[in-house]
Parts: C-alpha cells; structure tokens; sequence
C-alpha cells in the first residue's frame, strides 16, 4: 500500500475516519479562508458594488460546474471500489478517463462562459450597478476552469485510496499565491473584479500542475501516463451512472440557489445582495467538517462495497453521522453568534451586515439537517445507488424552494421568508433520504 494511502477495510474505522478527515478539514478550512481573502480584499478596496457584483456570480457558476464536480464523485466512487476489489487494471483504466473528462469538462465550461455568462445574469434580474463587472468576472473565471476541473478530478483520484494530505499541500501553496495575487492586483493594479478573478485562475492552474506532476510520478496504479490517456467507455459508463446523477442533482440544487439570488436580486438593492454575498462566505465556514465526513462516507463505503466488507456500510454510516451531525452544529451556531463581527469584516456598512445576518441565522443555525442530508445521500453512492437520491434531492430540496419562492415569498416580500426555505427544504429532504437509505442498505445486505 502507498505510504500516503489509508486502509480503509481492514484497519479501525473510527480511527481511519479520523485519519481520512482531518486533511480535507484542514484544505476546506483553507480554502474558505482563501476565499474569505478574496472576498474581504473586493469589499474593503474595491467597494461595495464590486462586492455584490463577485457575489452574484457565485450561485451560476456553481451551477455550472455541478456536473463536472458530480462525474469527480464518480470518479471516487469507482476507482475506490476497484481498490477495494484490487482490479488494478480497472484502476488504471479509470484514472486515464478521469483525466480526459476533466479535459473535456473545463473546454464544454469555457465556451459557456464566453457565450452564456451575461445572458443567464440578466435572467437572474442582476441589478443593472453591476452586471457589467458581474459578466467580466464570470466569463474569466469559467474560460479558465479547466485547471479547477482537472484539479477536482485528481483530487478525486487520490482521495479514492485515502490520499487526503498531498491536496492539503497543494491547496496551501495555490492558496497563499491567490491571496498575494489578489492584494497585488486589487490594491496595486487597482483591477478590481478582473484582478480578483485573474488571481484565482493563475492560482487554480499552479495547483492542478502539482497534482498533474504528483500523479505522473505515482508508483502505484493510480499513475498517469499523458501518452495513453484515452477514454474507456466501460469506465466512463459507470463514472456517469455514479456522477451524472450526483452532478444533476447539484445542478438542481445550485438551480434553486439561481431562483433564491434571483429572488434576492428582485429588491433591486445593491446593499440586500452585498449582505447577502458576505454571509455566504461567512457561512462557508460552517461546512469545513460536514464536507470532510460526506466525503469519508462515500469513500470509505466505496472501498469496503468492493471488498465485500459489507458488514462495515452501516458503521461508517453511524460513525460519520454523528460526527457530521456534531461539527455541522457547533460550527453553524458560533458563525451566527459572532456573525456581525465575521460580517463587518467584508463590508463596513451597518445594513449589509445586517442584511447577512438574517441569512446566517437561517442557514447556519439550521445547518446539522443538510449535515444528515448529506451523509445519507454519499452512504447511498458508496453503495452504488445514484439516481433515487437524486430523485429525492430535486424533489425534496428544489421542489420545496421553488415552490416556497414562486408562492409564498410573493405575499410576504422580505428577506426572512426567502431564506427559511433553506431549513424547510433540509428537513423534508432528510426525511425522503433517510428511508431510502434504509431500502437501499437492506437490498445491499441481501445480495
């Protein structure tokens, strides 16, 4: 076994689990304080317009990345089931079809920046003070997503055999670039957006080569060999039968986050949509361990389906729930307490941060029912089960939200009614979610 890699199926779980996370913990704690770095920079020194203008991009280009992130899960899914099968022939096979998606994905997204970036703004009724630094940003940030795309894929397959440190490393270095890029660009360059959206591409492509350098000089199957990439279409099957109903399902869910901004865009207020861009960073703050122990479930649920370890599934279940569960709420309740000081630090103005920290109440308070959510949702795709976790996420989530938000929210306009949709949605999700997961672990017990 790779010195980095951890044993999934055979070692302590709890303790493995452990081991697996605190990494990815540590990189999402980074990557939000990076981020928060950009944010911050936008807000103190270029105003409160370019913040807002950063800010409503946000939500349609998660959207359209959600499919590439989801074939990334596929990806995890399906190399770590071969590990834990020791195919090491299916193995190298995936890992060339995952390099030559990831490709593929950052070209499809490049020409849907330079082409689609300010006709879906103006459908999100982005006020008119900032579309034009709205539009500049998105196409520059999605003409350069390949590197991002490519570097979510090899994170993926190095995650796959427990690999979480060397991203960790990776994400530092891109990380600090970013946020000297930024300061040099913004308050030197004085290139507001631009310069903000053009550290964050220099520095995405800086990391994908480490990971692309690092997985050339892998000793193991997981090696890449840029002169046989090719696609096999048995693998690239399986992949989408995992990723595309993970990816249409975080299209689904970024869609209803579109319909929210659009519903937050439709008071016409700079100042509404610049609190509301500051509590979304601030927020991301609280997801550092609930994405680390989803990650862990589906992981370490892949790996043990392939070794036949199916005596594990329920245990790693339980395990990351509680966890998941644990970290979800403490993190969800100290960001709202001290949000008017986490807040100020984006934007000065006393109505923008308090128009963030009804978001934050909403959200993050309520944040441990996505948490359950979440750990159902991966426990189901480490058992190979896409497609009606899916069909439950677009009915639970967004079909709760837009339904909240094409009839509720017209007769009662303000903020608070717009964002307890988030919590309601959680809830109903959870529940559907949970009694698949029973369904599902039940048939994967009588194979």
């Amino acid at each position: 076994m790779n010195k980095n890699s951890i044993d999934m199926v055979n070692g302590p779980l709890l303790k493995n689990i452990f081991i697996f996370c605190f990494p990815l913990m540590a990189m999402n704690l980074l990557q939000m304080l990076f981020n928060a770095a950009d944010t911050i920079v936008v807000g103190k020194f270029a105003g409160q317009e370019a913040l807002a203008a950063v800010g409503a991009t946000g939500s349609l280009i998660f959207l359209f990345n959600s499919l590439f992130q989801g074939l990334s899960v596929g990806t995890n899914v399906v190399i770590a089931n071969a590990i834990g099968a020791g195919d090491h022939k299916r193995i190298t096979k995936s890992v060339s079809s995952s390099i030559v998606m990831g490709i593929v994905g950052g070209i499809i997204l490049a020409f849907l920046g330079l082409f689609a970036s300010r006709f879906m703004l103006e459908l999100m009724s982005t006020p008119g003070d900032i579309i034009d630094q709205s539009t500049i940003y998105m196409k520059i940030i999605l003409c350069g997503s390949i590197f991002m795309v490519v570097y979510n894929f090899g994170s993926a397959i190095l995650r796959s055999k427990g690999d979480t440190k060397r991203p960790l490393y990776f994400l530092c270095i891109s990380g600090i670039i970013n946020v000297l890029l930024n300061l040099l660009f913004v308050i030197v360059f004085h290139l507001d957006v631009v310069g903000v959206a053009a550290a964050t591409i220099i520095s995405q492509a800086i990391g994908c080569l480490m990971l692309l350098y690092t997985l050339i000089h892998e000793n193991d199957a997981t090696r890449v060999d840029l002169r046989k990439l090719c696609l096999d279409f048995d693998v690239v099957k399986e992949t989408m039968r995992i990723g595309i109903p993970a990816g249409l399902q975080g299209m689904a869910f970024s869609l209803s986050n579109v319909v929210i901004q659009s519903s937050i865009n439709s008071f016409d207020s700079s100042i509404i949509v610049a609190g509301n861009s500051a509590a979304a960073n601030v927020e991301n703050f609280t997801y550092i361990g609930m994405m680390a122990f989803a990650q862990a479930t589906i992981t370490f649920t892949s790996q043990n389906v392939g070794a036949k370890r199916k005596d594990n599934v329920k245990k790693i279940m339980w395990y990351t729930m509680v966890l998941d569960l644990s970290s979800s709420f403490i993190a969800g309740v100290l960001v709202w307490y001290f949000g008017d000081f986490l807040l100020g630090l984006y934007n000065d103005n006393p109505m923008v941060i308090a128009n963030g920290k009804i978001r934050l109440f909403y959200v993050c308070v309520f944040l441990f029912l996505n948490g359950a959510m979440d750990i159902y949702i991966n426990s189901m795709r480490g058992m190979g089960r896409s497609s009606l976790p899916t069909v439950s996420m677009v009915i639970g989530v967004c079909g709760v939200r837009l339904l909240w938000l094409w009839f509720v929210f017209p007769q009662f306009r303000t903020l608070d009614m717009i964002y307890i949709c988030y919590p309601i949605s959680w809830l109903v999700t959870t529940v559907f979610e949970a009694v698949l997961w029973i369904d599902t672990h039940k048939k994967l017990m009588n194979e």
